[in-house]
C-alpha cells in the first residue's frame, strides 16, 4: 500500500489543516503516518512556557505536552490512521521566544533548530519511505512552522510534497501573514474536497485536541464555525508529482 507522512510542527496542526485529506488517504487504503516535530516535554516549565499551559487552564504541575501527545493519538485514532510518531524537539517557548509577538516575529539570530529538524526529518523519511509527504506553509508565520519549512526544503526530498495552508491562521485575518509565501507562488494548486465522513473525521479529531479547542476557537461551537467557513475543502501547493491519482484531489 502506498505510503503519505504527514510532518507536522505541533500537535495539532495536521489535522487542524490536512485532517480531511489524511482521513480519505487512510479510507482508500493508505497507510497514513502523521509524526509531529515539536512534542518534548519539560520537567517544571518557567516564565512563557509556563503561561501557555496556565492560559488553557491547566495548573503549573501537569506535564502539558504529555497530555497533548495523549491527544494526538486520539485524534489519528478518529482519522483512521496509523498511530502517530512524536519527535522530541521543543517548542519555541522553550527556545527563547519570550512572548506571544515572539512567535510571531522573525526566527532568533540563535535559533539554530531547522539544523537539528532537517537530519531528524531525514531519518523518519527513510524509515517510512513515504510515497506522498504533507508539510505547512508557514501561513501564519509561527516560528516553529518556519523552521520546519526551512529544514524540509534543506533535504530537497526526491517525494512529491503537498503544503497544505495551515488552519486556523487561515481564517483569523482577511489576509494572514505568509513570511514563506514567495517559496510556493508559483507551484500548482490542488484542492481536496473532502466527503460527509473526512469531514466527520476530521471534526471529531480536532475536537480531540481539547485543551487548545477553547484557546483557538472559544470552544466546540467556534471550532465547527471555523470549520465551516472552509466549506469542506482542503487547499495545497503541491511541488513535484503525483505519483497516482487521489480521489476527490483536483490538482487543476
Amino acid at each position: 500500500m502506498p505510503t503519505a507522512l504527514a510532518l507536522s510542527p505541533h500537535l495539532d496542526d495536521a489535522a487542524f489543516s490536512c485532517g480531511g485529506l489524511l482521513a480519505s488517504l487512510a479510507a482508500d487504503g493508505w497507510r497514513v503516518v502523521m509524526a509531529t516535530l515539536f512534542t518534548g516535554s519539560v520537567a517544571e516549565p518557567s516564565g512563557f512556557a509556563l503561561a501557555c499551559q496556565l492560559d488553557k487552564g491547566l495548573h503549573a504541575g501537569i506535564d502539558y505536552m504529555a497530555l497533548r501527545r495523549d491527544e494526538d493519538i486520539r485524534a489519528a485514532a478518529e482519522l483512521g490512521i496509523a498511530p502517530p510518531v512524536h519527535l522530541p524537539f521543543l517548542e519555541a517557548p522553550h527556545r527563547g521566544y519570550g512572548s506571544a509577538p515572539d512567535l510571531f516575529s522573525d526566527t532568533r539570530p540563535d535559533d539554530g533548530i531547522a539544523a537539528d529538524l532537517a537530519p531528524a526529518i531525514a531519518e523518519l523519511i527513510g524509515v517510512e519511505s513515504p510515497d506522498l509527504l504533507l508539510a505547512p506553509q508557514a501561513i501564519g508565520g509561527h516560528v516553529d512552522h518556519v523552521q520546519m519549512v526551512r529544514a524540509l526544503r534543506s533535504l530537497d526530498p526526491a517525494q512529491p510534497i503537498l503544503w497544505w495552508r495551515d488552519f486556523p491562521y487561515t481564517v483569523r485575518d482577511t489576509v494572514p501573514n505568509a513570511p514563506l509565501a514567495e517559496l510556493f507562488t508559483a507551484l500548482a494548486e490542488p484542492a481536496m474536497r473532502l466527503g460527509p465522513d473526512a469531514q466527520a473525521r476530521k471534526r471529531t479529531a480536532c475536537a480531540a485536541y481539547a485543551s487548545q479547542i477553547g484557546f483557538q476557537f472559544g470552544g466546540v461551537a467556534g471550532l465547527d464555525a471555523r470549520l465551516a467557513h472552509e466549506e469542506g475543502i482542503e487547499r495545497f501547493r503541491l511541488s513535484g508529482r503525483l505519483g497516482a491519482a487521489i480521489p476527490g484531489l483536483d490538482v487543476g
